[in-house]
């Protein structure tokens, strides 16, 4: 069974996509206020990952995770592992900046923004649950 909290941490991930997906799509259907509540939701979803996630391997002795699957399938796996940790920090700004133009109503500026965020916001939330799965659910015995 996996541990807890990257569970509960590929959940936030989970709820940060969910809500990327509804807001993009009130976006689109001009529901504004919905979408700024849906994105800051999301933001809290992703916050609230990075904080476990900092929690987990800095502060809770977690057994260390590595992957055991085939090795034709390692440098997929590390190439997406790899963007998941660049992108997540390249973003973090991007999204901050997009709320903050959204917040002030800033929607040309908002809109420029957001066309590089979303997407990047999107990958690094759906791999992360990935990634999740194959080092704890697709990856037996892979803690070292």
């Amino acid at each position: 069974m996996p541990p807890l909290l990257p569970t509960i941490n590929a959940c936030f991930n989970l709820a940060s996509a969910i809500c990327l997906i509804l807001g993009f799509r009130a976006m689109k259907r001009e529901e504004h206020k919905l979408h700024g509540k849906l994105m800051q939701t999301a933001f809290g979803f992703s916050a609230a990952f990075l904080v476990g996630y900092l929690y987990f391997h800095f502060f809770a002795n977690a057994e260390e995770r590595h992957f055991e699957g085939p090795g034709w399938m390692k440098p997929a796996y590390f190439t997406m592992l790899i963007s998941h940790i660049l992108l997540a920090v390249i973003n973090l700004p991007l999204v901050i900046l997009a709320m903050v133009r959204g917040r002030r109503h800033e929607r040309e500026k908002h809109m420029g923004i957001a066309r590089f965020a979303f997407p990047i916001w999107m990958y690094v939330s759906v791999t992360g649950v990935l990634i999740y799965l194959i080092l704890y659910v697709w990856n037996p015995g892979g803690a070292s």
